[in-house]
């Protein structure tokens, strides 16, 4: 039984996705791309075997190239519409992914540990104490050695300066309505959700169990963490 202090998690947070139309939109806005999902996948030694959880793996893109090459792969969302989505593109590919309506908190990983355990764009759905413990629930099922993923909007400026960094990612990265993510998306994101700074995340990963490998940002609202179980 969840304990009543659990967060919410399947309750929306910032923009709500739980119908088929904003789970289009929202493929269209992420702009999927099977190039950079299998250069991903090469990075982080994704083949034929690999036990591959993909945690809110929202339209399906990465966890179904990673079916593509013989992974045994795993997808994980909250929004049943996503999973439906992810279900479909699976199927138009002619690959078999496992799907599990849970979320960061509440999926539990039977069988063998995972290989490697991916999360892009999600992990700011949970605020930060929240974050902690699922990072500790992945390096739970994750063996050890095994590689963890993670990329977000997440903010390494100074903190000083955030006012003028947030408006200035609000100015560039919006786009008009059905040419990607607005203004509005973004403004949403930065009132309701819960991006934090780079080296909150840092403490949180490695408070976990995990040695951080590699990170780079490439913006100073978003970036990467490649991350080994110890």
């Amino acid at each position: 039984m969840t304990a009543a202090w659990t967060f919410p998690e399947f309750s929306p947070v910032g923009v709500d996705l739980a119908g088929a139309e904003a789970v289009a939109r929202y493929d269209r806005n992420q702009g999927t791309d099977a190039e950079r999902d299998n250069a991903l996948l090469d990075r982080l030694g994704v083949g034929p075997g690999t036990r591959f959880v993909d945690l809110a793996c929202g339209t399906g893109s990465l966890v179904v190239e990673a079916a593509r090459r013989g992974a045994d792969a795993h997808g994980v969302d909250v929004a049943e519409e996503m999973l439906a989505y992810t279900r479909r593109r699976a199927a138009d590919a002619g690959v078999a992914v496992s799907l599990h309506h849970a979320g960061f908190l509440s999926y539990e990983h039977a069988g063998p540990t995972a290989d490697v355990v991916t999360t892009r764009s999600a992990l700011h759905q949970l605020p930060d104490f929240w974050k902690q413990a699922a990072l500790l629930k992945i390096a739970g099922y994750l063996r050890p050695g095994g590689l963890l993923y993670v990329w977000d909007l997440m903010f390494s400026f100074p903190p000083a300066e955030y006012a003028e960094q947030v408006q200035r990612m609000i100015d560039e990265l919006g786009r008009p309505e059905g040419a990607g993510f607005t203004m509005a998306d973004f403004e949403a994101h930065v009132r309701e959700e819960f991006s934090t700074y780079t080296w909150i995340i840092e403490g949180l990963i490695e408070r976990a169990g995990f040695a951080i490998e590699g990170s780079a940002f490439p913006r100073t609202t978003h970036g990467e963490f490649v991350c080994r179980r110890r």
